[in-house]
């Protein structure tokens, strides 16, 4: 997947790991479009997503001339951190059962509709039984979920037969944790996702909400070199997910993201260019799994030397007394 590759090769070479990432399994065709025809209509224009979107408007670019029209959903019942709560007794959750154990996920039905509804039909239909974690990245993620086939669908076959579109939530993070949808490009959502991994010790390696406030700068200066250029929608195309723009990010995030860790380049809520992977559940139980996973010795190409399994997923009902780890771990 372009977006998860490219801000993979960043969080690393700021981590300074020669490590050689290549393409992941995901990466192609970033033409690809929604098959559901357009963003969801409940998703309104906010305050928030015109900040990010501005970044390119200070610059004199006009986003939709170049394509760039946000719509990121704004939660005004939850604030960011809610989905590190547990859920409450009877709500939807799902129980990946693995070679290595069990994960348990809460959804956010409310925020990322189209998401949680694909991935609940497809668990509940076995597709993702006996599929794998294929890509994994120590600090990073953990990528997996891939149903049918990679040539003719690079994230994976959704639920509803084909890719659909991006769900940005400006209250729902890439903590350490969180859920996302692994898509190829812009709107081309499958059946694949990732876990994020990172902890706040490797958010803090990394050189944290300084590193990314200097990536942003320095994103700023070659955008205003192509912002004349007939180049500039080519360079937006190959650049756009690594636009995370943090002078819009809220001090209130930021603070997650130092304590909690996680992937902030993957925000499309924060993204100029509208670009990023649709946080659609978080890990309640079973994070030290994640973490096995994570430490699995893999190949240049981060594939796993020994297969890690997704046995089954269970989908059921939350109930207090079932599930006892915090998922702040």
């Amino acid at each position: 997947m372009k977006i998860y590759r490219k801000a993979l090769i960043w969080a690393l070479s700021i981590l300074l790991c020669a490590l050689g990432v290549t393409s992941l399994s995901g990466c192609g065709d970033s033409s690809a479009k929604s098959s559901s025809g357009g963003k969801s209509n409940s998703a309104a224009a906010t305050e928030d997503e015109a900040k990010a979107a501005d970044g390119l408007a200070d610059l004199g670019i006009d986003p939709g001339k170049v394509g760039v029209f946000p719509n990121v959903r704004h939660d005004q019942k939850n604030s960011a951190g809610f989905q590190l709560e547990q859920p409450k007794d009877g709500d939807a959750i799902a129980v990946i059962h693995t070679g290595m154990g069990d994960i348990t996920l809460r959804f956010f039905p409310d925020q990322a509709p189209k998401a949680v509804t694909n991935f609940i039909n497809l668990a509940k239909s076995g597709s993702y039984n006996k599929t794998s974690f294929h890509k994994v990245i120590a600090d990073f993620a953990v990528q997996g979920g891939h149903c049918g086939s990679a040539d003719n669908n690079p994230s994976g076959t959704s639920s509803y037969g084909g890719v659909f579109e991006d769900e940005f939530c400006d209250s729902l993070l890439n903590l350490r944790g969180a859920v996302s949808m692994a898509s190829n490009s812009k709107d081309s959502n499958g059946s694949q996702f990732l876990i994020t991994q990172t902890s706040a010790e490797a958010f803090k390696k990394s050189g944290g909400w300084t590193a990314l406030s200097k990536n942003w700068d320095d994103m700023k200066e070659q955008l205003k070199s192509y912002k004349d250029s007939n180049l500039l929608s080519a360079f937006l195309d190959e650049n756009g997910d690594r636009l995370l723009n943090t002078s819009a990010v809220p001090e209130s995030v930021k603070k997650l993201y130092e304590e909690h860790g996680g992937n902030p380049t993957l925000d499309g809520a924060y993204n100029a260019s509208d670009r990023g992977c649709t946080v659609f559940a978080q890990v309640i139980s079973g994070m030290d799994v994640v973490d096995k996973i994570a430490a699995t010795k893999t190949d240049k190409k981060n594939v796993p030397l020994e297969r890690v399994q997704i046995n089954s997923v269970e989908v059921t009902a939350y109930s207090a007394n079932s599930v006892t780890e915090p998922a702040k771990k």
